[in-house]
């Protein structure tokens, strides 16, 4: 496993991060097809093995059960100061006021309650799920400081928004003298290239570490367009993000794979690793040949005319992943 620096920042991370999204609890919110814990061990211990050291979850994920279990395993299977815990706080936790979003109240109760539900004293990585209209970015900025200051957060990332938003929240960072952000967890795939217009410019120019979200496109980019599957059937939000247009795209990755004689996975995130302001794209791993693949593009070296091909059919999308 090769290691790289997050942007400009001194945290070292694997090149491939572990989303932890893939295990939880039904009841309390999760999706029908997460993990028990106990299915989700072997996977954990096995990334470890292989020097994955990046494990992505949220407080959102599964009522926060993901959090609970993440936190348990890893516990149990690696010292703390080797692995890099990543969560993230914006979405909806429980009725009323302030349970969601990034005023200072939500942002200072959510990370005391990720802290105890991940069983850690910090947090490596502390993310915004996304961009709240509701809150002044400088209460947002000035709060995210803080948990810093208070030692229980290392660094700070961003997820899915407008390039401009990024923008306004780094400046703002900047005149109050407050922590900026090391990374931005954006979604980006061979069917979903929007970010190249100008999030990605933005991230290369102030560097700033991308871990991509939906690498594989929700699974479309590893299997037949028609193909159906259980996560597919019941994620409504993944059915917002593609479309039958992206069918040509996903031929293709399956032409390449076909010649190098390897698994659609691994042309896909092979493409994307070869981007060069990706730095660990967030790999979910519900079934062991999932992290298999996702390993063995670390060194699948596509060639240039390979990359060029599979870039060639994109179409544009509408923004989406935004919300």
């Amino acid at each position: 496993m090769r290691h790289a620096r997050l942007g400009a920042s001194g945290l070292e991370v694997s090149v491939l991060s572990l989303g932890c999204m893939s295990w939880g609890d039904p009841a309390r919110g999760g999706h029908p097809w997460v993990l028990s814990e106990d299915d989700a061990r072997p996977i954990v211990r096995s990334a470890l093995e292989a020097g994955i050291t990046v494990f992505d979850t949220a407080n959102v994920y599964s009522g926060g059960s993901s959090e609970e279990i993440t936190g348990r395993l890893l516990k149990e299977m690696a010292p703390r100061d080797e692995v890099v815990i990543a969560t993230k706080v914006h979405g909806r936790m429980r009725p009323g006021p302030h349970g969601a979003g990034l005023s200072r109240i939500a942002i200072l109760r959510e990370i005391d309650a990720s802290l105890t539900r991940l069983g850690v004293d910090h947090v490596d990585l502390y993310q915004i799920h996304r961009w709240d209209d509701t809150t002044p970015i400088e209460e947002t900025m000035q709060a995210l400081h803080d948990v810093v200051r208070a030692g229980k957060v290392r660094y700070l990332g961003a997820s899915s928004m407008y390039a401009w938003q990024f923008a306004k929240a780094q400046h703002t960072a900047d005149l109050g003298g407050w922590t900026r952000f090391v990374s931005m967890q954006d979604h980006y795939n061979l069917i979903y290239r929007e970010e190249e217009r100008e999030m990605l410019p933005l991230c290369a120019d102030q560097g700033v570490g991308v871990i991509p979200w939906s690498p594989l496109a929700r699974g479309r980019l590893t299997r037949d367009w028609d193909t159906e599957t259980a996560r597919a059937e019941t994620d409504e939000f993944g059915g917002t993000l593609y479309r039958d247009e992206d069918r040509a795209v996903v031929e293709t990755v399956a032409a390449v794979a076909e010649r190098y004689g390897v698994p659609r996975a691994q042309v896909a995130l092979a493409w994307l690793l070869a981007q060069p302001v990706v730095t660990s794209p967030i790999i979910g791993v519900t079934r062991p040949h999932h992290l298999d693949d996702a390993l063995a593009a670390v060194d699948l070296e596509l060639s240039p005319d390979d990359l060029e091909e599979l870039g060639a059919g994109y179409l544009p999308h509408p923004v989406a992943g935004h919300r």
